[in-house]
């Protein structure tokens, strides 16, 4: 299973949520931190596996204020978040941002409110799609328990679409409880936030978090 840690802009160190990811282990367990731009190459140093938390529909040129797929891939990101509910793009900026950042080598999951907008962005091509209901972001309530019939609808979509396609659950995954459940209906991988980056201790809440895992 993968577990990507989204440090989102909160106030937290990208540099110790790093260390304590890359000395968390468990069989079959991947960590990745998805940080902000400026700290991937200190989250890359610190041993974990940095993610981009989003990349730009664009490459090089007059684009002010883009996040180029190649120039946090030089820093050392092996993937990136994309259409996250924070940060949403329309369905050709969704298509373009997965070309650029295959272009760049980097692995890419696309973010969906609903399994029909799982299916939609899954005939784009992503490595992953994430099932993020927007209205349990940040609410400790996750979907995996509240509405497993959305994951399991994710799912479906998905792998009608491609059958090698990851499917990873996001929004209020906060316990081991939440993983298990997630991995119990047949996710691939979660995206969490919170339960970690506003962790005093985070590799303790990741160990406690992957505890079901091993």
């Amino acid at each position: 299973m993968r577990i990507i840690v989204n440090l989102k802009a909160y106030r937290c160190d990208p540099v110790e949520i790093a260390q304590a990811a890359s000395s968390v282990t468990a069989d079959g367990v991947s960590i990745g931190v998805a940080a902000q731009p400026a700290d991937i190459a200190a989250v890359a140093e610190a041993g974990a596996i940095p993610w981009a938390q989003h990349v730009s529909p664009s490459g090089h040129g007059s684009h002010t204020g883009s996040i180029l797929a190649n120039s946090v891939t030089r820093h050392g990101a092996k993937g990136t978040l994309l259409n996250h509910s924070e940060r949403r793009l329309t369905v050709a900026n969704i298509d373009r941002a997965i070309e650029a950042a295959t272009d760049a080598g980097l692995l890419t999951c696309v973010c969906a409110n609903t399994p029909a907008q799982i299916g939609a962005v899954a005939n784009l091509g992503p490595d992953a799609v994430a099932i993020e209901p927007p209205a349990l972001i940040g609410t400790g309530t996750p979907v995996s328990q509240a509405e497993p019939d959305i994951v399991l609808d994710a799912i479906d979509a998905a792998r009608t679409v491609d059958p090698s396609i990851d499917v990873y659950c996001g929004a209020g995954i906060s316990s081991p409880d939440d993983i298990a459940a997630a991995s119990d209906l047949g996710a691939d991988g979660v995206l969490l936030a919170s339960a970690v980056a506003k962790a005093e201790e985070p590799a303790t809440a990741l160990n406690e978090l992957i505890a079901p895992l091993n």
